[in-house]
């Protein structure tokens, strides 16, 4: 049975309050739906002061979606690490790791956005001491034992419910994630499919006598949506893939490595590409994916075609499946 995830990230152009309203009420009735289902995870994602009103807060998201569901996980892919208060943060996740019964996973990264550390004041050249600082004061402050931070002596209650600490992943497409990742012990969880970062996390891990694993993305991961007409869904929709597709373009550079890279400038060209597909259930079966994600409100599709798409890939594809 393949992993099989639903991804949100609350994208929707020129949207009032009441239509954002309305998508984030629909976004935790599906990932409800999703869990009655048998669907595995609920994915989903930080970004700040975007105008198409992308989601800034990951963990507020994460807690309704577990107050709505029992069984599913809910993973954050990724949390700005170096954009956080790492005492607070400590405290959220505990919090949202005993609501939860050990839902939750994060992955933490350090952005590619210099415009959203300028948003929150924080130094972009020091990221990467800002990620140090917080990955080791999570799990310092999951212990529940006191312990030094910026020269002073605190203990961060309550203790999460995951022993020993709630599932955290550092992410990234760089040797200083991995040797990050690796000298603290910490599972890598690289952006792209990149099996010589794969191996130079597990030299490091050596180097450190440290251990961990990598969750790496498959070959191909693409985005799916699930329609009994993709022709039409395509002349219908795809300008909303298009839309996150030129979103993330506009974001990258040569140096950024990401599973959702796309160079397409209309939909015809989105389409050739693959890297968002839009399929009938027989043709999502076929493709033989080992990870499925589903992105059934990308780049602000409507919520009723939202629907369409998550019902018929819980009744026609979880099925054949053997979900």
């Amino acid at each position: 049975m393949p992993v099989t995830v639903v991804r949100f990230n609350l994208v929707e152009p020129g949207a009032e309050p009441a239509s954002l309203a309305a998508r984030y009420r629909a976004a935790v009735d599906m990932a409800a739906y999703a869990d009655e289902h048998g669907i595995s995870t609920v994915q989903t994602e930080e970004h700040h002061g975007v105008p198409n009103n992308w989601l800034p807060s990951p963990f507020a998201f994460a807690g309704a979606v577990f107050g709505a569901t029992r069984r599913i996980t809910v993973t954050v892919s990724a949390v700005i690490g170096p954009l956080h208060d790492p005492l607070r943060l400590a405290e959220d996740i505990a919090v949202l790791d005993l609501l939860s019964g050990g839902r939750l996973i994060t992955v933490a990264g350090i952005g590619y956005r210099p415009e959203e550390y300028a948003l929150f004041d924080v130094e972009w050249r020091r990221r990467g001491r800002l990620q140090d600082e917080l990955l080791e004061t999570l799990l310092k402050a999951w212990t529940g034992e006191e312990f030094e931070y910026r020269g002073r002596t605190v203990r961060v209650t309550p203790r999460p419910f995951t022993d020993p600490h709630p599932l955290l992943l550092v992410g990234g497409s760089s040797k200083a994630a991995a040797r990050r990742a690796a000298r603290l012990g910490l599972p890598f969880f690289p952006s792209a499919r990149l099996p010589e970062l794969k191996t130079y996390y597990k030299e490091r891990l050596v180097e450190y006598g440290t251990e961990g694993w990598t969750m790496m993305p498959a070959a191909e991961t693409p985005l799916l949506h699930i329609a009994e007409d993709p022709d039409r869904a395509w002349a219908e929709y795809g300008g909303h893939f298009l839309h996150e597709a030129r979103t993330y373009a506009s974001w990258q550079s040569e140096d950024i490595h990401s599973a959702v890279r796309s160079a397409a400038t209309t939909v015809n060209e989105l389409r050739a590409e693959g890297v968002y597909r839009i399929l009938t259930p027989q043709e999502c079966v076929a493709q033989g994916l080992d990870n499925l994600v589903l992105h059934p409100l990308a780049g602000g599709m409507p919520v009723a075609e939202g629907w369409r798409s998550l019902r018929l890939f819980a009744e026609r594809v979880l099925p054949a499946l053997g979900g």
